[in-house]
């Protein structure tokens, strides 16, 4: 399924972020214990920020320098306290060791047909980062040398250089690929000749937000990036004036065709498509976080053509799915909270012609594919895939039978193939990769991983409570069938709730891993997310950002009441806007929780937007600018909401030094608070620690030895905390 543009800017749903330690348990660390904790001293300024008339204090703003000597001894000495506090853990090893077993099982990717080869990724079990192959063939043994195309644990020594992005021509023979370094959002392109698998002297540098679009013959390709940064702000400047370029092979970067820019409107980004058939170049024109978006179209046809704008106005979302000659199809929310699909000619921009191809439903259309005369139409009902089949006309043909209740994604492939893959998963199914025979919709089954533990003694579970404003929201509960609900068991409340992003069940070792020692997983699908349409999205923004928060304590409520787990005995997770919410949430019911795990959050509200891709956020949250929204940031503000003497949950703050999405910054100022906090109620004695990765940023391209080592550190200071 060619998967809607959901804006690279903030998502990213890994749980945690790694800070590499030893096994050996040192001797003095044995009888470490939270009462003789020391924490690092950390100094406190006078500065004051001004806003709208209301004066904030900004102690720590010190530690927003991430490059000072200052700021790095600080770390130093937070590092060493977390190290020797974790090690100390007699857990730990054990949990490190079965999630190496758990996590030790071979898996593919979707496989892609270009011209006469597939290309798809695989890893063994336990290399850090999966190879690339390419093959005539999927059958017969494929993970051979000679299959190779890139092998991403050879970009670096220690595995943190990961592939971070693929685009090939049309006929298979190269591929630009882009490389991510030490976990950044920036990206380095490159172009490998398929054939002879080497690299061609193409390097495209500072691309970020942007993929690749090749024109139809391999000549060269479409993309966006932003003017270099100066030194020393790379992962901190702001990121404004993305512009549209084209690179001709062989060219160097510096000679590459600028397409489109708009200097009136710094915000704005572009995302290039080359339509199938190579008659239009289709631009996805995007402002920020907003999910609304124009287009823009150029006929490549005629090289003197001129960029024409297509859909104006910023009024809802619009995403290309395919054409047929002039006609041009997008999935839309617009009059359509939950989406339909819509057809448009490339040559008028006159709203009263569009026609719509299959009308909103009770389920949330998420994205289409179009083959031939047959659209496959990707739903979501109560956070679980649908797939319905429709003629070139809308008419509904059938939906496809899927293998359970799940996550599916895929989908992808040119208009003329007849055949196409998806991908299927759930908290209970490691990722299983079908194959779907065009002509006549029927699937089979192509990989199916062999997992080293007994899934069936698992259970998944849609549970519903009723938020503060008497809001539905589903949870999904995954956790070993024969335990009894007595209220005993450590549970882990994992959220999100915002940009849009649906969170769908999906299969990850560690959850399981967690689940196989007794544990509950659970996830609630709140209101900021997608799962449910515009709407549901829009009751979690700006000034109705609490909703996301009650939605969470009502879950947290309704796992206690309902015996799952109690008080002591519930954590709570999020990453980066989920690491938002554990923030507001600690800070607002800090008796609910027994720990709490804030990883790469967005925990300073006021200042959020003054760095790197921030200021897109605002259309999300509202800014500290905007005089209406100040009192509402304030609110719930996590670094500013901490209470001196407050006993709150144990915590362990989580980020990484070359985080250039969410900077660590914020992680930095919220520990340095918290530890201050918590240090005037000496009878709490619950850890308040922060974990800062090196070599490491928002998540993306983790190595898989430190996946291992992140989820046992986390599951032993959970396990630790949580009694």
């Amino acid at each position: 399924m060619k998967s809607p543009i959901r804006f690279y800017h903030f998502v990213c749903l890994t749980i945690f972020v790694h800070t590499p330690l030893g096994n050996t348990v040192l001797a003095e660390d044995s009888a470490i214990s939270t009462q003789q904790m020391n924490y690092p001293e950390t100094k406190k300024t006078d500065v004051f920020d001004e806003y709208h008339g209301r004066k904030v204090a900004d102690p720590y703003r010190w530690l927003e320098d991430t490059e000072s000597e200052e700021t790095a001894e600080w770390i130093a000495a937070q590092n060493q306290l977390t190290q020797k506090y974790l090690r100390s853990l007699p857990q730990r090893d054990a949990i490190r060791e079965k999630l190496e077993r758990f996590w030790n099982y071979e898996r593919y990717g979707l496989p892609k047909k270009c011209g006469d080869r597939y290309f798809f990724s695989h890893n063994d079990g336990l290399q850090d980062q999966s190879v690339l192959y390419q093959t005539p063939t999927l059958t017969g043994s494929l993970i051979e040398t000679q299959n190779v195309l890139i092998d991403a644990n050879k970009l670096s020594d220690d595995g943190t250089v990961a592939l971070a992005g693929t685009a090939i021509t049309d006929d298979g023979t190269r591929i630009a690929y882009g490389v991510a370094d030490g976990g950044s959002d920036w990206r380095t392109w490159k172009v490998r000749d398929v054939a002879s698998g080497e690299d061609l002297p193409d390097i495209i540098r500072w691309v970020k937000f942007s993929g690749i679009a090749w024109k139809p013959d391999g000549s060269g390709f479409y993309y966006a990036r932003y003017d270099e940064p100066v030194e020393g702000q790379e992962l901190s400047g702001t990121n404004e004036n993305q512009k549209l370029y084209f690179h001709k092979i062989g060219d160097d970067q510096s000679d590459d065709q600028l397409v489109l820019e708009r200097p009136d409107q710094p915000k704005w980004g572009f995302s290039p498509v080359v339509s199938d058939d190579g008659r239009y170049l289709v631009i996805h024109n995007w402002k920020g976080s907003e999910p609304k978006s124009q287009i823009f179209v150029k006929d490549l046809r005629d090289s003197n053509s001129e960029i024409v704008p297509l859909i104006t106005g910023f009024d809802a979302e619009y995403e290309f799915i395919a054409n047929v000659g002039d006609t041009l199809y997008f999935i839309t929310d617009h009059e359509a909270p939950k989406r339909r699909l819509i057809a448009i000619k490339a040559s008028t921009e006159n709203r009263d012609a569009w026609q719509v191809i299959v009308g909103e439903s009770n389920d949330v259309l998420q994205s289409a594919s179009l083959f031939g005369q047959t659209f496959y139409l990707d739903y979501l009902k109560d956070a679980r895939a649908k797939i319905t089949r429709h003629q070139i006309n809308g008419e509904r043909i059938d939906e496809l039978e899927l293998p359970g209740v799940g996550t599916v994604s895929g989908f992808g492939g040119r208009q003329d193939a007849t055949e196409t893959f998806f991908a299927f998963t759930n908290d209970v199914t490691p990722t299983s990769i079908y194959r779907v025979d065009l002509a006549s919709g029927q699937t089979e089954l192509w990989q199916q991983p062999r997992v080293l533990f007994d899934v069936d003694q698992f259970v998944t579970e849609q549970l519903f409570c009723t938020s503060a404003d008497g809001t539905r929201v589903p949870i999904i509960v995954t956790r070993k069938k024969d335990i009894e609900l007595d209220g005993s068991h450590p549970t882990l409340l994992y959220g999100y709730g915002g940009f849009n992003i649906s969170i769908t069940p999906s299969f990850s070792p560690a959850t399981a891993a967690w689940v196989d020692q007794g544990g509950i997983y659970a996830v609630a699908n709140l209101r900021g997310g997608g799962e449910y349409g515009r709407q549901w999205h829009e009751d979690g923004m700006r000034l109705k950002k609490q909703n996301v928060f009650n939605d969470c304590i009502a879950a947290a409520e309704y796992l206690i009441e309902k015996k799952y787990t109690s008080a002591s005995r519930l954590g709570l997770s999020g990453r980066s806007n989920g690491g938002l919410l554990v923030g507001a949430v600690m800070t607002q019911r800090p008796d609910l929780f027994g720990a709490c795990l804030p990883a790469v959050g967005v925990l300073d509200m006021l200042r959020y937007h003054k760095f790197t891709i921030g200021w897109a956020w605002a259309a999300e949250y509202g800014s500290s600018d905007e005089e209406d929204q100040i009192d509402n940031l304030l609110s719930y503000s996590p670094l500013h909401n901490l209470k001196d003497g407050t006993c709150y949950p144990a915590t362990m703050v989580i980020t990484a030094d070359r985080d250039d999405r969410v900077v660590p910054g914020h992680s930095f100022k919220f520990a340095a608070a918290l530890q201050a906090a918590q240090s005037r109620e000496p009878t709490c004695g619950h850890p308040t620690l922060i974990r800062i990765e090196t070599r490491a940023g928002h998540g993306a391209g983790t190595p898989v030895s430190k996946k291992i080592e992140e989820y046992a550190d986390a599951w032993a200071f959970l396990l630790e905390n949580l009694k």
